[in-house]
C-alpha cells in the first residue's frame, strides 16, 4: 500500500494549496488526498492543483466530502447533496483519484419523529446514485464510520449493512484506525469486511474521544490494526488525517512527525510497497 495524507493538515494551518502540496512531496508521501469544495473551487485552482502534483510526482488518490444532508428528511435537500457529491466525483475522475471518500450525517431528533429505517433508507438510495454515477467513471465510493452515538454509520457492523444494502461493488469502506478504535472495534474484527475494503485513514487519540493526532501521540495501537489491513489484501492507501493543529506555525514539523511516525508502522507489518 501507498503512504498519503490529506492536504487539509496545511490548508486548515494557513498554508496555501500549491506549498502545502510541495510539503507534502518533499517530506516524502506516496500521494495525497485533496479537501476542496467542488461546487465553489476556481478553475484557477483546480489547474493549480494539476500542475503542483504532476511537477512534483504527487497522485491524486481520494477527495473527501462530508455530506450529512444526504440523510435529510426534505427530499429537495437531499437532491442537493447528490449533485453536490457528483461535483465531487467528476473532479475525482478529473485528478486521476481513485475514489470519493463519503462521509454521511447522522440520525436527527435523538431517533425520534422520524423513523430511523426512513433515514437509513434515503441514505443507502442516495449512495446507490452516487455509486452508479461513481462506477462510469471507474471510482469507487470509500464510506466513512463516524464512532459517535447517532451516526449512521457507527460501528463495523453497521457498516457492512449498509454497504451490502447498496449492493453495489464499488460501494465500500474507509477503515479510520482511530474511528474503530473509538467504537470498541479490535483488528480481527476487520475480517469481516471481506473485499468490501477501499482506504485507510490513520490517526491517534486518547481513546475516550475525536482527536486526529499524529501516531505516537495518542494510544492507540496500530500494528494489529495495520496487520488486519495488510491481510485484506486490497489495492489501498493509508493516509494521514491531521485536523485542526493545535501550533498552526509548526505544521511542517507535525506533518514530518506524522510521516515519520506512520511510515515505521507500515514498515512494520511490511505494508508498504
Amino acid at each position: 500500500m501507498k503512504l498519503g495524507i490529506i492536504n487539509s493538515a496545511f490548508d486548515q494551518a494557513g498554508v496555501d494549496t500549491a506549498t502545502g502540496l510541495e510539503h507534502i512531496a518533499r517530506i516524502g508521501f506516496d500521494c495525497v488526498d485533496i479537501f476542496t469544495e467542488a461546487t465553489t473551487i476556481t478553475e484557477e485552482e483546480v489547474q493549480l492543483i494539476e500542475r503542483t502534483c504532476e511537477k512534483n510526482n504527487l497522485p491524486v488518490v481520494s477527495l473527501p466530502v462530508v455530506s450529512c444532508g444526504l440523510v435529510d428528511f426534505n427530499d429537495p435537500v437531499r437532491e442537493y447533496h447528490v449533485n453536490r457529491a457528483k461535483s465531487f466525483i467528476d473532479l475525482t475522475a478529473r485528478l486521476g483519484g481513485k475514489n470519493l471518500l463519503l462521509v454521511l450525517g447522522e440520525y436527527i431528533w435523538q431517533r425520534e419523529v422520524i423513523p430511523p429505517e426512513a433515514q437509513w433508507q434515503w441514505g443507502v438510495e442516495g449512495v446507490r446514485v452516487l455509486g452508479e454515477y461513481a462506477g462510469e467513471r471507474n471510482l469507487e465510493i470509500a464510506l466513512e464510520l463516524e464512532p459517535f452515538r447517532l451516526s449512521l454509520l457507527n460501528s463495523l457492523p453497521e457498516m457492512i449493512r449498509f454497504i451490502d444494502d447498496c449492493a453495489l461493488p464499488n460501494v465500500k469502506a474507509n477503515i479510520d484506525i482511530s474511528h474503530l478504535v473509538l467504537a470498541d472495534t479490535s483488528p480481527a474484527e476487520l475480517a469481516s469486511l471481506g473485499s468490501r475494503a477501499a482506504h485507510v485513514h490513520i490517526s491517534d487519540c486518547d481513546g475516550k474521544v475525536h482527536g486526529d493526532l499524529p501516531p505516537g501521540r495518542g494510544v492507540v495501537k496500530f500494528a494489529p490494526y495495520l496487520q488486519a489491513v495488510k491481510e485484506l489484501d486490497f489495492d489501498g492507501v493509508v493516509s494521514i488525517e491531521l485536523e485542526y493543529s493545535p501550533d498552526p506555525e509548526k505544521i511542517v514539523e507535525l506533518v514530518e512527525e506524522a510521516y515519520t511516525a506512520t511510515a515505521d508502522l507500515m514498515e512494520q507489518v511490511n505494508l508498504r510497497v
